[in-house]
């Protein structure tokens, strides 16, 4: 592909997400890209609500690819990932053969079949008939066994079922993998994914995201949202505002018909912006000195 065509792809691919609500860079937008010309994952780490679960969201969207979404949390295992046999549908079939009419050979072929399959978000995807979008959500929160099993997956998409056999993807899905940065992801992992580091976007892009996603706010209190915001962010709290916070709280501005950011106000949202109790407290503290950056 000619430089040119690339960096036309790269324009397009950032145009689309625009159109999906999704504001992103020269780099995101070209990681999109190339992982898709390579056919390899995409591995998206960064702060907790800076966009990464938005990113494939919005990549779906724009592609017009359906979106299958796998929820990583401690103890996810196979059975909840891949597949399960629906035990009920099997005992009743059992039950149904009353009169003993099948051989137990038959009866065990007839029960692991695919009309007794459950299948799971990365079945789904491997089995899809089109192309989709596989989102590996907080990839970090699942056990150091499962990273391992899905590297399997991922490397060849294809899985084995005993009962079956070898199930090969029809078409290799977009895969996005996020991670908040809990733990530390295996090198091997690392190794088959393009890395893609999304942190707080600078104070521009930020505003033309929070105008983009919230249209409704007032004239002028964009700025405002923004100003207080990134104030905050630079105060030694556990946890800050993060993008998805602070469109929250912008939409609540707007929701209330507010035209002015001032101390009432922020008393009465703050919750929606800064939700731990001791960051609530240091902020409310020093509301005064927040209020005034609405004003500046």
């Amino acid at each position: 592909m000619e430089s040119n065509d690339r960096d036309e792809r790269v324009e397009e691919i950032k145009g689309a997400m625009r159109s999906a609500d999704y504001l992103c860079d020269d780099a995101i937008a070209t990681a999109l890209f190339l992982a898709d010309e390579l056919g390899k994952p995409i591995l998206a780490e960064g702060p907790a609500g800076v966009g990464k679960t938005d990113l494939a969201k919005a990549y779906a969207t724009s592609t017009g690819m359906p979106l299958i979404r796998l929820q990583c949390y401690e103890g996810l295992d196979e059975a909840k990932a891949l597949y399960e046999w629906n035990y009920k549908k099997q005992l009743l079939r059992i039950q149904a053969d009353t009169a003993g009419e099948c051989s137990w050979e038959d009866l065990e072929g007839d029960l692991f079949s695919e009309d007794f399959l459950l299948p799971r978000p990365l079945l789904k995807a491997i089995t899809n008939d089109q192309r989709v979008v596989l989102l590996v959500d907080e990839v970090d929160k699942s056990d150091v066994e499962f990273e391992a099993f899905l590297l399997e997956v991922l490397s060849d998409f294809q899985v084995s079922i005993p009962e079956l056999g070898t199930v090969e993807a029809r078409r290799h899905p977009f895969v996005v993998l996020t991670s908040n940065r809990t733990r530390d992801l295996s090198e091997a992992l690392r190794r088959r994914c393009l890395y893609l580091y999304i942190d707080f976007p600078e104070a521009s892009r930020e505003l033309e995201i929070i105008r983009l996603r919230v249209p409704g706010l007032a004239e002028g209190l964009a700025e405002k949202v923004l100003a207080v915001v990134r104030y905050i962010r630079q105060m030694d709290l556990k946890k800050a505002p993060s993008i998805s916070e602070t469109l929250d709280w912008a939409t609540a501005v707007s929701v209330l018909g507010r035209d002015v950011i001032d101390q009432r106000l922020m008393s009465e949202t703050l919750s929606l912006l800064v939700k731990e109790q001791k960051d609530l407290e240091k902020v409310a503290a020093n509301l005064p000195a927040v209020a005034r950056q609405a004003l500046l």
